[in-house]
C-alpha cells in the first residue's frame, strides 16, 4: 500500500547551560486517509526511532509503523534528546527521564498539530479530530509512562517489553539496599557510577542475545535491527533498571493502557506488569508466544500488530486537543 513520509526537525522546548537550540528529530509515515489516532512511538535504550520502520529487503513484516499504516493509522516516530538526529548535547548525565518525557511532549504537540492542519506531509490532506496514542519500548515505554503521567497527553498509551518491576538482577550495592523512593533520587549518582561514558555504547552479550534475538527471531529481522542500534542514554536507562522506576507515574495513568510482552521478556511475570495501572479504566495483556525483548522480530510480531490495532480502535471516543507540555 502506499504510505507517505516526511522527516521533521521540531523544537524540543528545552533549554540546558552552554547548549543552542535542542532540537528533536521526527518521522512521519501515515496512510493516505489516516484515522484520527496517532500513534506516538518511543524507542528503548540503545535505539533510534528507525526501530519502529524496521526495513528488510522486500519485506515490511518487521516495520511496526508500516503494519500499522496498513492498518489506518498514522505514525510519529520520535529520537530522544541524545539519539539518533536529535541534538546531542555534550552532558549525556543531564538527560534524565523527566527532561527527555517533557521534550517528547513538546514534539507531539507540534506535530499533532501539524498533522490536524494538514502541513505535516505533503499530499496528506488535515486530519479531523487528531488524538495521540503513545507506544514505548522498554525504556521508551518507561518514558511514555512519564510523558502521560506529567501532560495527560494521550488518549491510551502502550508499554511494551516493559514493567515497573524493573531490573534488580543488574544492580548492586546501594541502588539495590536503598527503597524506591530513595534510589530514584540517586539516579544520576548511579548512572555515572556504572557507565563511565555519558553516551556509552553496550556490547553484546549471551543472555542479551537470546532476550533480544534468539532462536525463535527471523534472521532477517536480526539484520534490520542492526540499523537501529544507537548509543545508550545512561540516566533513564539506569532508571529503568529500579525496582520500582516509574510506579508513581504508573499508577497516575487514568486512560486505557496496552501491556504487551514477549514469552521471552525480561520484564518479569507477565501477569503482574498490568497492576501497576491502578488508576486505569482499563489494562490489556498480550503475551506473544515465543518471543524476546524485541518483539518485532519474531513470527507474533503480526498477533501484536492486529492487537495494538484492535485496542486502538476500541478507544475510548473523545474529543481534546493537546495539552501543553507542563515544566
Amino acid at each position: 500500500m502506499t504510505v507517505l513520509s516526511t522527516t521533521l526537525r521540531v523544537a524540543s522546548g528545552v533549554t540546558l547551560p552552554g547548549e543552542g537550540a535542542l532540537e528533536i528529530a521526527v518521522d512521519v509515515l501515515a496512510p493516505p486517509n489516516p484515522k484520527p489516532e496517532v500513534l506516538v512511538c518511543l524507542p528503548g535504550g540503545a535505539m533510534t526511532r528507525k526501530y519502529f520502520d524496521l526495513r528488510a529487503p522486500g519485506d515490511d513484516s518487521f516495520s511496526f509503523a508500516r503494519q500499522m499504516a496498513a492498518r489506518g493509522y498514522a505514525c510519529v516516530l520520535i529520537d530522544h534528546l541524545g539519539v539518533g538526529e536529535s541534538t546531542r548535547p555534550a552532558d549525556g548525565y543531564a538527560l534524565d527521564a523527566f527532561l527527555l518525557a517533557y521534550a517528547n511532549a513538546s514534539a507531539t504537540r507540534q506535530v499533532l498539530d501539524k498533522l490536524g492542519n494538514g502541513s505535516a506531509i505533503n499530499g496528506l490532506k488535515a486530519i479531523p479530530h487528531v488524538r495521540s496514542v503513545g507506544i514505548g519500548h522498554s525504556m521508551g515505554a518507561m518514558l511514555t509512562i512519564v510523558q502521560q503521567a506529567q501532560n495527560r497527553q494521550h488518549a491510551g498509551i502502550a508499554v511494551l517489553g516493559f514493567s515497573t518491576r524493573g531490573l534488580p538482577e543488574y544492580l548492586m550495592g546501594e541502588a539495590k539496599e536503598l527503597d524506591p523512593a530513595a534510589a530514584r533520587r540517586e539516579v544520576a549518582r548511579f548512572a555515572r557510577a556504572m557507565f563511565r561514558d555519558p553516551y556509552p555504547k553496550i556490547g553484546r552479550s549471551s543472555d542479551g542475545s537470546q532476550l533480544y534475538a534468539g532462536l525463535h527471531a527471523d534472521p532477517a529481522g536480526i539484520q534490520a535491527i542492526k540499523s537501529a542500534r544507537e548509543l545508550l542514554l545512561p540516566v533513564p536507562a539506569y532508571m529503568s533498571m529500579l525496582p520500582g522506576n516509574v510506579a508513581p507515574e504508573a499508577a497516575s495513568i487514568d486512560v486505557p493502557v496496552f501491556v504487551g510482552l514477549g514469552e521471552l521478556d525480561m520484564a518479569g511475570p507477565p501477569e503482574d506488569a498490568p497492576k501497576a495501572f491502578t488508576k486505569s479504566p482499563s489494562v490489556t495483556l498480550q503475551v506473544l508466544p515465543k518471543a524476546g525483548h524485541s518483539h518485532f522480530l519474531f513470527p507474533a510480531r503480526t498477533e501484536l500488530y492486529d492487537g495494538l490495532a484492535a485496542w486502538v480502535a476500541g478507544l475510548p471516543q473523545k474529543d481534546e486537543s493537546p495539552r501543553k507540555p507542563r515544566p
